[in-house]
């Protein structure tokens, strides 16, 4: 049994890509998409049709709408392959913006049912900044399902489970990266892997809070540098994996065994932490490896989407 189908046992695979024509060979459950990943699918030929199409079909609306349906059409064709769920993002420059993030969210929504998809198989992805968070507390009071994305902290995870969002994406790979960069050449690739990499450290310390005090928020791994980190996870409840790494999981038999365990968390020995605005603001402040890479992230995402503006005005 390859490591895939290992990883299969223990933990929900999803396929983080915008490519729906790749999804079939690896069978994930869930699929996610951000800017970053529809803007380089659009550049390929095999989907430049499909913006084409989307472009010429709306002429008379305005960017953020032609985006809206753009992202809608990808969902769509994603979850056509995917038994599961797709998720969606909303506009990162909407990221400090509660009021306008709930519009887009709920337009994203009546889009995918006006398209004939049930709203459980939907997941609007918003920024875990405190104006993301509370917005995501608002949508899924009126059962619009959320996934809190760029989420680098604990402190992040903890606002989240009280929002009781449906799901969380904490990252990975540029937990590594930032810790990887700030040691230099002091770093240590071979005591800093697996279960010591930092950035699986933190998704384990996230999902163990979650399983002791029972919050239901689903803890998906995202963000993966190698195959290590992954496995390094399995157990998690779900983990989102780029093509080339889900192909390299197939081709390695190399043995799989579970790393998380809810059963053993719920016997951790635990604090509740509970944040209002101002204590949230101040513990993530605090942390300078999360501050900055949650800037950095809704920055990335914001040019990203600039330039499938970009590429729609050339329509």
């Amino acid at each position: 049994m390859n490591q895939l189908e290992q990883l299969k046992q223990y933990t929900t695979v999803v396929a983080d890509t915008g490519n729906f024509q790749q999804l079939a060979q690896f069978r994930p459950r869930d699929a996610t998409t951000n800017p970053s990943l529809i803007l380089k699918a659009v550049q390929q030929p095999a989907y430049q049709p499909l913006l084409a199409e989307t472009v010429q079909r709306f002429p008379q609306a305005d960017l953020a709408e032609v985006i809206d349906r753009l992202l809608v059409r990808f969902g769509c064709e994603i979850l056509s392959v995917v038994p599961g769920r797709v998720s969606t993002e909303v506009d990162a420059r909407l990221s400090f913006d509660t009021a306008a993030t709930v519009v887009r969210a709920e337009r994203l929504i009546d889009l995918y049912q006006a398209a004939g998809v049930h709203i459980d198989r939907v997941l609007i992805k918003i920024a875990a900044t405190w104006e993301g968070i509370e917005a995501a507390r608002q949508l899924e009071l009126r059962g619009i399902h959320t996934n809190l994305t760029l989420l680098f902290s604990k402190v992040q995870a903890i606002a989240c489970g009280q929002a009781k969002v449906q799901l969380i994406s904490p990252f990975v790979g540029r937990i590594y990266d930032w810790y990887k960069k700030q040691a230099g050449a002091q770093w240590d690739e071979a005591a800093m892997a697996g279960a010591n990499d930092p950035g699986v450290r933190s998704v384990r310390a996230i999902y163990d809070y979650y399983k002791h005090f029972g919050i239901a928020t689903e803890v998906m791994g995202a963000s993966f540098r190698n195959t290590g980190q992954i496995v390094a996870l399995a157990g998690c409840d779900l983990l989102t994996i780029a093509p080339e790494l889900l192909e390299q999981l197939s081709q390695s038999t190399a043995p799989v065994a579970r790393a998380l365990d809810a059963q053993q968390a719920r016997h951790a020995e635990l604090q509740p932490v509970h944040y209002d605005e101002a204590g949230f603001r101040y513990a993530l402040n605090e942390d300078a490896m999360a501050t900055e890479k949650l800037a950095e992230g809704i920055r990335a995402f914001a040019v990203d989407t600039a330039k499938l503006e970009q590429l729609i005005r050339a329509h």
